[in-house]
């Protein structure tokens, strides 16, 4: 039987442990900065719904999101901040602390 303890659930960021969240939280670590449309493309969403998880992410403080004009086309660029790569590692640490135990 698992050490009562030790198997805190509580430490999952609700916040990102949403799947589309989670994509987005997992994509701009690695990318840095990423355009809207580059988003939805690779997570597959409407627009409608990344918008939405994205203003969830960005009130949190973990993304910034730039609104900007490149000639007279709109761009939307998002970034994680300081907050959001510390609490996507920590994200992840509590979730290898729970998955590590059964394996």
């Amino acid at each position: 039987m698992p050490s009562v303890s030790r198997f805190d659930i509580a430490k999952i960021d609700d916040l990102i442990h949403s799947r589309l969240r989670l994509g987005v939280m997992t994509y701009l670590a690695d990318a840095e900065v990423a355009d809207f449309t580059e988003l939805k493309a690779v997570l597959e969403v409407t627009q409608g719904n990344l918008s939405v998880q994205l203003r969830k992410l960005e009130d949190a403080g973990y993304v910034t999101i730039e609104k900007s004009f490149l000639g007279r086309k709109s761009r939307t660029q998002v970034r994680l901040t300081k907050d959001g790569r510390k609490a996507f590692a920590d994200y992840l640490k509590a979730l290898e602390s729970l998955v590590g135990r059964g394996m």
